[in-house]
């Protein structure tokens, strides 16, 4: 955690390869305690904690990017999961301008199955970004029973992410409440994108 923003390891497995050096920026903190070899159950988290990454591990910025939404640590891009100080969506997540298309997920394998067309994307991002950002417990309390529509979010850098929608409680595991429009949005992207592939 640094300045109180909770990151985890981005999960797409095109991330999972090292940060090319020249996209690592500043040092913005460094490991002061590691979990996994310390942690107690009453532990607090606070700032400079990690789960897994060794006391003395220096974060970098990642260029192009907030300090809020990405870091980088051994070579690797971290990315928010908890930010107490973002209001919006659009300040949980830098991607405005940087999204490239978003696709359905199988929930089975993690393979892309279609693409939203290019018009719904942009729809699809300028509906989210103003969303209020109220965090995954507050999502959870209303989505624990839904099942999830995986999302993954491309963006312009190559780098993507997933993202799950629970269409009875419309909502996104990242912490937000959809509006109607997303709603329609999403349901109907993928009830094309399926009937296209047969399933």
């Amino acid at each position: 955690m640094i300045n109180d923003v909770m990151y985890s390891l981005n999960d797409s497995r095109s991330d999972a390869t090292s940060i090319e050096p020249e996209l690592i920026g500043d040092k913005v903190g460094e490991v002061k305690f590691t979990l996994s070899e310390q942690g107690c159950i009453d532990h607090v988290v606070q700032n400079g904690d990690a789960a897994f990454l060794s006391v003395g591990t220096s974060v970098y910025e990642l260029n192009g990017y907030r300090q809020q939404f990405r870091v980088v640590a051994k070579g690797r891009m971290y990315q928010v999961r908890e930010n107490p100080k973002a209001e919006t969506m659009g300040d949980l997540m830098d991607i405005e301008s940087k999204v490239e298309k978003i696709s359905l997920e199988s929930g089975n394998d993690g393979s892309i199955i279609g693409d939203f067309t290019e018009e719904v994307t942009s729809e699809f991002v300028n509906e989210l970004l103003p969303l209020p950002y109220v965090g995954f417990d507050e999502v959870y309390k209303k989505a624990k029973h839904d099942y999830g529509i995986f999302l993954r979010v491309h963006l312009r850098d190559g780098t993507s992410m997933r993202m799950v929608y629970y269409p009875k409680a419309n909502a996104f595991s990242a912490g937000a409440f959809g509006t109607e429009r997303l709603s329609e949005l999403i349901v109907t992207q993928r009830q094309r994108i399926k009937s296209a592939a047969g399933m």
